[in-house]
């Protein structure tokens, strides 16, 4: 079980938004860099990066950023928004990216999904944003007819690495997790879910550490760990613990 740290770029900083609206954006850090050297130093081992102007855009717009964040941690990097071709997919890994997530591509072009992960094996994840149990795509400012569950099973046998399933209605507003939602698409898939949105609080690190949880990779925490809401060494150890009793 993977605690992701979260770094949400907007205009070249790191920002959380609230419930997914670009202006309502909270500025934690000008940084970016500098953020994810911190969270390596409190030991995450992974992180999850967003170029929020880039999912809008259709393309990226934070590079600068995130190359800056890349050469200042070693631990590998996930990022999503925007990238949405072949060629744009292979640029990022040249660059040093572990792995690439694909949102509204996934919806409009699920053949290109297929195609990637045969090109890169392991190092495609596919993001998935619903909101009343609906597929949004768009830096989810459009909804579709698209179910979660159904967008999921397209890419079965694919070779995704991993789904990132996010519930907008809880994103950034610290409401703990939708875990009826989130366990019922790992429960439909075998492709492993990492939950984001809404994780609020050390009780929620605690429910990921139960036998109910464990189809999950993991998931993802932005706005708890920047407010403080959950102390990163307890959260780990309680995660690290959780991994030696179940070895």
């Amino acid at each position: 079980m993977i605690l992701f740290p979260a770094i949400d770029l907007k205009d070249g900083q790191c920002v959380r938004l609230k419930l997914g609206d670009m202006e309502q954006a909270t500025v934690y850090n000008s940084d970016p860099a500098a953020q994810a050297k911190t969270f390596e130093e409190q030991g995450f081992e992974w992180l999850h990066v967003v170029d929020l102007n880039g999912a809008f855009a259709g393309t990226s717009v934070n590079g600068a950023a995130v190359e800056a964040i890349l050469k200042a941690t070693k631990n590998p990097v996930q990022l999503g928004g925007g990238i949405r071709t072949l060629a744009h997919i292979e640029s990022w890994l040249s660059k040093g990216l572990a792995r690439v997530i694909l949102g509204t591509v996934a919806v409009r072009d699920p053949a290109l999904v297929i195609e990637a992960c045969k090109k890169f094996p392991g190092k495609i994840a596919v993001g998935i944003d619903a909101k009343g149990g609906k597929v949004a795509v768009e830096g989810w400012a459009e909804a579709s007819e698209l179910g979660v569950i159904e967008l999921a099973r397209k890419f079965e046998g694919a070779g995704v690495a991993a789904i990132i399933y996010t519930d907008i209605d809880r994103d950034g507003v610290l409401a703990g997790i939708n875990w009826e939602s989130t366990l019922s698409l790992a429960d439909a898939v075998s492709i492993p879910v990492i939950a984001s949105g809404g994780l609020a609080s050390i009780e929620d690190i605690r429910r990921m550490t139960k036998p109910f949880a464990t189809k999950l990779e993991g998931a993802i925490s932005g706005r708890a760990l920047y407010d403080g809401r959950i102390d990163p060494a307890e959260a780990l150890a309680m995660l690290r613990q959780a991994k030696e009793r179940a070895a």
